[in-house]
């Protein structure tokens, strides 16, 4: 009897890579899913449509206001690598909502940055070899030597001081209030997506 052979993970990578999509398709497919009071994913609720319209917004509003400082442009426009960054995401999620759009702006500034992204529940092998602390917790960016294939690192779900805010909040109270959320956006509406250029930038430099 033939065994299937399970699939490396350069395998599943690639698998993944062949459905992904660029930032203006999922920018224009989460505008989509909001207009029609949808979401990505294999569940549909209406809280988590009503979370996909706020992604929407969120990400039209980093879209047009997001600053990357010169400094940091020129680092990124010297990076001399080929990779590929494939993001693990769905349209609902809050965390990506304010990530994806710093990394598009990387992105922009580098031809050997290629943004490509993927939808969680469309890719569960995937998603499960870039878990955190065991969960299924996006957005995730797995960044890819171009040449050989090999994952030259990993990024997310939150940028190292919203990870951190986080972390205190579970150690005080043991798991995360909805009234948290409002800290945790209020965060990231203050970070302005630096903290993400800068963890990201420790990324490429690896």
């Amino acid at each position: 009897m033939d065994v299937a052979k399970t699939p490396s993970v350069n395998q599943i990578i690639e698998q993944s890579l062949s459905q992904a999509i660029n930032y203006q398709d999922y920018r224009a497919l989460v505008h989509q899913l909001a207009l029609e009071g949808s979401t990505s994913g294999a569940e549909k609720t209406e809280d988590l449509a009503n979370y996909t319209l706020l992604s929407d917004r969120r990400m039209k509003r980093w879209d047009k206001t997001l600053k990357i400082s010169e400094v940091d442009q020129e680092t990124i426009s010297n990076f001399d690598g080929n990779v590929t960054w494939l993001v693990i995401t769905e349209s609902w999620c809050g965390d990506a909502a304010h990530v994806i759009p710093v990394l598009n702006k990387m992105a922009e500034l580098s031809n050997g940055i290629a943004l490509k992204l993927v939808f969680r529940d469309e890719n569960e092998a995937l998603m499960n070899h870039f878990l955190t602390n065991g969960g299924k917790s996006i957005a995730k960016l797995i960044m890819i030597d171009n040449a050989t294939g090999d994952v030259l690192g990993t990024f997310g779900p939150r940028p190292s001081e919203a990870t951190a805010l986080v972390e205190a909040y579970k150690a005080e109270h043991g798991k995360l209030a909805p009234e948290f959320k409002e800290t945790l956006q209020a965060w990231y509406n203050h970070d302005k997506g630096q903290n993400v250029v800068k963890d990201v930038l420790q990324l490429l430099s690896l």
